[in-house]
């Protein structure tokens, strides 16, 4: 019967403090952000100097989920309806701690980004092939 009663109450103080919820769950997709950012710029800085190995393949596997959860998603972070049931004007996960400008324009910054480490990474793995 205890079991029953904690979740109802969690329930409860949420309900209560959607502010709160809200803080802490623009804080976590931050650290999440920030995360695959470092995967990211790792990806970019290895391509460049002309390493392609696990660490890369580690590190593309983060970035190709992000960007597959987010296409699956309708081109639209997961956690903006979740935002927004809890009062987020927007929906946004990202108006709190990054630019707005910044977070509006996280899609066409990241697909250069990419398609740049693709082809520094493809290039130095037909390199390691054809040596």
């Amino acid at each position: 019967m205890q079991y029953k009663e904690r979740p109802q109450n969690r329930w409860r103080w949420q309900a209560q403090h959607p502010e709160a919820m809200l803080v802490t769950l623009k804080a976590i997709h931050t650290l999440a952000w920030f995360s695959i950012e470092a995967c990211m710029v790792y990806l970019l800085y290895a391509g460049f100097a002309k390493r392609s190995d696990r660490s890369v393949a580690v590190a593309t596997a983060v970035v190709t989920g992000e960007c597959l959860i987010f296409a699956a998603n309708g081109f639209r972070c997961p956690l903006t309806q979740f935002a927004e049931s809890l009062g987020a004007q927007s929906g946004s996960v990202t108006d709190i701690y990054l630019p707005k400008w910044f977070a509006r324009n996280l899609p066409a910054i990241h697909v250069p980004l990419i398609v740049l480490a693709l082809f520094l990474h493809g290039r130095n793995l037909s390199r390691q092939l054809t040596h």
